[in-house]
């Protein structure tokens, strides 16, 4: 306490001019995200707070640098990022953002949490002290996702409790079990209640959701929703009181369509996302500084994105001295040459340089130990052509997810499929592959199938351990041979990404960290997910999107409109399981 004091009477001194500032930041165009206008002046900081804006050059410091007019502005927020999906755990993570201006992330570690519940969140949280950025933890809400899956571990509102009161943490996760809000779930509710009591924030997970079912999510008081993928279904939300995440990453990309939604009136209650990225997009452009570049491509106000990115974000969060330039607020500052590409000279964070001429001043970090169990969560059984076998019985129809690029949503397909001997053979010329979701946690031996269109390949197979929410094992292919040979080397190398064609492993990257995250150097992983990409060229020489990202959400049955889940073909807008074949009669009636 004594210190606390001692640094507070020095920062007011600073502010007064009665002592020398530690540092000052001269001749810069200083954004004022409160009145939306440009100020020349002085950024003068003292114990990593901005003391003074100073427009008359009265103030001296120990340290000074000449920002030679260039803007500078508040240090970017990102309002909901998944970090494991960007392979690299939260220290490693805070390396390739800072340079992008991004100081501060929210984070749900839902991702890890599925795999090894709270001993994966301790684990986010304390790695996320190691980091050079602030990185906030949202408590996962839903572990499981839904309860036609089978997750790592459950976590019910007596395992989150005792999150509730640590400082890093700012709230409760995406709530995307929605029936379970709807219908009154009483730990659901439980879990609410305790963090409204915490005085927290509550995120939701508003996918396909109505007005009548978005009243509900209010009642029951969730505040926001990043699943907005219209600009009506923007404007709902906002009209019914909740704050709108626009998401930008790289499954999900709504900006653009999300974008018309904001205008002058309702801009406070619009921020900007990640949601899910993958490491080399998040290398090459960032993310929010990319969502600030493209929002201003379509036409906005520069000053207006770049306050969705810092003033909206922080107070949605109760961020109360973050995402503003003015006396009293955390002196985290970007430099930028122009407006048009929101691309970072120099970055501040608590006042100390961190980033210069975009690059990051210092890559010495440390890292969490990481507890063997998380290191040793891949559990697939040893499986035959037999237990990948889909078969029929009356019909060549099927019920088949089909993808859409890019996007976390599918959409369920009626057609007719190849059928042999009564088993589905999958057909590269109608691009008809098998898919299968194999529990990976507990041993269930629960193996879900279904068939798959959109991917594209002409060969091979592509397998995973990351497979949203639950992460089981997931492997799409065009022969059964190269899907066993796939998720046996998924096994070996406990977890990650595998491409295989014609019996022989092209690429594979171990994600040994819960089977999420690589436990190697992020410039290492880059290299390791280029090579993953070149290798999906040969298998489907015309690819033009994020394959892996896109069939990690495919196992996801709270995202519209059909899944695959361990427990077999999920109908989300009915949400109800389906068969893969289709009766005849039921197809006539129909």
């Amino acid at each position: 306490m004594k210190n606390d004091l001692l640094r507070k009477k020095e920062s007011i001194l600073s502010s007064q001019n009665k002592r020398k500032a530690d540092f000052i930041l001269r001749n810069a165009q200083v954004a004022d995200v409160f009145n939306l206008e440009w100020r020349k002046a002085d950024l003068v900081v003292t114990n990593g707070m901005i003391v003074a804006i100073d427009s008359e050059g009265i103030f001296e410091a120990e340290n000074e640098e000449d920002a030679q007019g260039r803007y500078v502005i508040p240090g970017l927020i990102d309002g909901h990022i998944h970090i494991e999906s960007s392979m690299l755990p939260p220290s490693e993570f805070s390396k390739i953002l800072l340079p992008h201006g991004i100081t501060t992330v929210i984070t749900d570690p839902h991702e890890i949490a599925n795999v090894a519940g709270t001993e994966g969140i301790r684990y986010m949280l304390n790695d996320a002290k190691n980091a050079n950025m602030d990185i906030h933890v949202m408590l996962p809400s839903s572990v499981p996702a839904t309860s036609f899956e089978n997750a790592g571990a459950t976590l019910r509102a007596k395992d989150l409790a005792p999150f509730l009161t640590q400082l890093d943490v700012l709230g409760l996760a995406e709530v995307m079990d929605f029936p379970a809000v709807l219908n009154g779930d009483e730990d659901m509710l439980l879990k609410i209640a305790q963090t409204e009591a915490n005085h927290l924030v509550i995120d939701g997970h508003g996918a396909g959701l109505n007005a009548k079912q978005i009243r509900g999510y209010r009642v029951a008081g969730i505040q926001t929703d990043h699943e907005c993928v219209t600009a009506d279904e923007a404007r709902i939300r906002i009209q019914q009181g909740m704050y709108v995440l626009i998401r930008e990453g790289s499954a999900a990309k709504n900006l653009r369509a999300v974008l018309p939604a904001v205008n002058s009136a309702n801009a406070r209650r619009f921020l900007f996302c990640t949601d899910d990225k993958h490491l080399d997009e998040l290398i090459e452009e960032g993310s929010i500084n990319h969502a600030i570049t493209l929002a201003i491509e379509e036409g906005m106000e520069p000053l207006q994105a770049i306050q969705l990115a810092t003033l909206n974000a922080a107070e949605c969060y109760h961020l109360k001295k973050k995402g503003v330039l003015a006396e009293g607020f955390i002196a985290d500052l970007i430099v930028l040459d122009d407006l048009t590409t929101c691309k970072p000279r120099d970055v501040w964070k608590n006042g100390k340089k961190v980033v210069e001429n975009g690059q990051l001043l210092s890559k010495i970090l440390k890292h969490e130990p990481v507890p063997s169990a998380i290191l040793q969560s891949v559990h697939i059984p040893k499986l035959s052509s037999q237990d990948l076998s889909i078969l029929f019985k009356n019909s060549h129809l099927a019920n088949i997810i089909e993808i859409e690029p890019n996007q976390l949503i599918t959409h369920k397909k009626v057609a007719k499929v190849k059928v042999e001997n009564n088993e589905f053979i999958p057909c590269v010329e109608n691009d008809y592959l098998k898919l299968a979701v194999i529990e990976r946690h507990h041993h269930l031996g629960n193996i879900g199938l279904g068939i798959v269109h959109g991917f594209g390949l002409q060969k091979g197979a592509v397998a995973t351990t990351v497979a949203h929410d639950s992460h089981n094992a997931l492997v799409c292919g065009t022969n059964d041979e190269d899907m066993l040979l796939a998720l046996d080397t998924l096994q070996k190398m406990q977890g990650g990404y595998v491409v295989v064609a014609d019996g022989e492993v092209l690429s594979a990257l171990p994600l040994t960290i819960a089977g999420l995250m690589s436990n190697v150097k992020a410039e290492e992983a880059e290299k390791q997910l280029h090579d993953l990409h070149k290798a999906l060229l040969q298998l489907n020489p015309d690819l033009n999107f994020h394959l892996f990202l896109t069939l990690s959400f495919i196992a996801l049955p709270v995202i519209p409109d059909i899944k695959l889940t361990d427990t077999g073909l999920f109908d989300v807008t009915n949400f109800q399981h389906i068969p893969v074949e289709v009766d005849r009669n039921e197809a006539i009636k129909n």
